[in-house]
């Protein structure tokens, strides 16, 4: 789909709560003379595993590639020191129990941000794919991020040549990744929730986190729980008609019992009412077994939703309704219940096995919290 008229410059500002203004802005408090906050500095470590990242020079790195590269092993934190870092990262398998921490507590103050998109060429030939696109790839066990934010600035009418639009923000694949006060931000294909393989079954957690964008934003095959987080609906000046995109596109493999959990989170539109699907099933060329399941419940929806229809198909060989879609007790006016049989509800029996404690199973990321 074409992109909305607007420079990256100009998009960022515009974005919920100049949510990306840092990009392009690095806060005051990045040249500090304590940018590391209450987490030590490279002078007084926390711990021999704990790395500092700073882009003006202050801590072990300047970039969070490189303090990735360095931590070899496991159980590694990285400090992030506030400032923008355009890069791309990738966390391989073998760095399991690695934690980065935002080190002023305001999710905005550290961004990490790329502009890849699926079509985008590649230096070597060809072009980056959906996976390939993603500003922050992490394939380890044990992730934990906190008060970071996570963007892909990608934007469609700046590229009019590229018609894989798709521009992932994060990709996270592995087994007991947690994401706690953290920003999400991009159009389509913000966040992909997934695994390292069709028979992993990744258990994923994010918790008082906002996530942006437009079409399938949030997306893949982990067992994820979103818990009290922000989903918004961005505006387009583009079409003409709805929708104008979908919140969810969840891909759970058949095997999988649990796929993606909202509770008590709220969904909130730039956009007109109605111009927004709540969720659409993909079912990837590469399993076509999957049944797409996401349950939202005790989470408020505005009017952007199409109350009315908040499904639809991304296939028709793949009806929605064939699929594991249901919500229970939720509010606002994008969750009345007019069509009953396009809203299908969970009993307050079935209600009791859609947990976090029934998703993440003898995981417990929560505690502590």
């Amino acid at each position: 789909m074409p992109e909305l008229p607007l420079s990256r410059r100009a998009f960022v500002v515009a974005s919920t709560g100049a949510a990306l203004a840092p990009v392009f802005a690095a806060p005051a408090r990045a040249a500090t003379r304590v940018p590391f906050g209450r987490y030590g500095s490279p002078a007084a470590r926390l711990t021999e595993q704990t790395l500092y990242v700073h882009p003006g020079g202050l801590g072990d790195h300047t970039t969070v590639q490189a303090a990735v590269t360095a931590a070899t092993g496991t159980g590694y934190t990285l400090v992030i020191a506030p400032g923008t870092y355009r890069e791309t990262v990738a966390v391989g398998v073998a760095r399991t129990e690695m934690t980065w921490i935002g080190a002023s507590g305001d999710p905005r103050d550290v961004v990490i941000v790329y502009d890849n998109a699926n079509g985008t060429p590649k230096p070597g030939g060809g072009t980056y794919g959906t996976t390939g696109s993603a500003t922050t790839t992490v394939q380890a066990d044990g992730f934990t991020a906190r008060s970071i934010t996570f963007a892909n600035d990608f934007l469609r009418a700046d590229h009019p040549e590229i018609t894989g639009t798709q521009a992932v923000a994060i990709k996270v694949q592995g087994d007991r990744s947690a994401f706690l006060d953290c920003r999400f931000l991009g159009h389509q294909d913000t966040l992909y929730a997934d695994s390292t393989a069709l028979g992993t079954f990744a258990r994923q957690y994010y918790r008082d986190c906002y996530v942006e964008g437009d079409v399938d934003f949030v997306f893949g095959r982990a067992s994820a729980v979103f818990e009290r987080c922000h989903f918004r609906t961005l505006n387009r000046t583009d079409l003409t008609s709805a929708p104008y995109g979908f919140v969810f596109a969840p891909s759970t493999a058949l095997a999988n019992p649990r796929g993606y959990l909202v509770t008590r989170g709220r969904v909130s539109s730039e956009a007109p009412d109605a111009y927004y699907k709540l969720a659409r099933p993909w079912v990837p060329g590469s399993d076509t077994t999957a049944r797409p399941m996401l349950t939202v419940r005790d989470t408020r929806l505005a009017a952007g939703i199409d109350a009315v229809a908040p499904y639809t198909n991304m296939s028709d060989t793949y009806p929605w309704q064939n699929q594991r879609f249901a919500e229970y007790r939720n509010a606002g006016p994008g969750a009345v219940i007019g069509v009953p049989e396009n809203r299908p509800q969970l009993s307050a029996e079935e209600a009791e096995s859609a947990t976090r404690e029934a998703y993440l199973g003898d995981w417990t990321p929560w505690e502590g919290c």
